[in-house]
């Protein structure tokens, strides 16, 4: 696997996290994933009134770099300020293994990026959804 800078993918969603529209809980998420040939994609989280259409920052930075032609990462980093940082939730996990699946997962919280955690998406899910034909 590739060598990850992460404190430059951290700094990057710690950036993106400023693009937020959390407009009913006010967490604001920032996520940046990196392609096998070094490029950055970023995406925020944006809420809606109808909660259920709301969309995690992991995913708009998957969607967009997935939309962008990109299909080899690397790793993702996640921020919010949170303790310990954001986990992501399961929709993110199951799309990150379809998509990301030999990614690194890079979490931490806003005020902390040096007290960041990795993980392998394996250890985040064990057993995702495969359709199969």
């Amino acid at each position: 696997m590739a060598t990850v800078d992460s404190s430059k993918l951290l700094r990057a969603a710690s950036q993106a996290r400023k693009h937020s529209v959390p407009k009913h809980s006010g967490f604001k998420v920032g996520a940046a994933l990196i392609t096998r040939q070094g490029r950055i994609i970023s995406g925020a989280n944006v809420e809606s009134d109808s909660y259920g259409l709301t969309c995690c920052a992991e995913r708009v930075a998957l969607f967009k770099a997935l939309t962008e032609g990109e299909r080899e990462f690397i790793a993702i980093a996640v921020v919010a300020r949170v303790d310990g940082g954001p986990m992501p939730c399961g929709a993110c996990r199951q799309l990150l293994m379809e998509y990301a699946a030999k990614a690194e997962v890079w979490i931490a919280d806003s005020r902390r990026l040096s007290n960041a955690r990795c993980f392998a998406l394996t250890d985040l899910l064990s057993h995702p959804f495969v359709f199969r034909r």
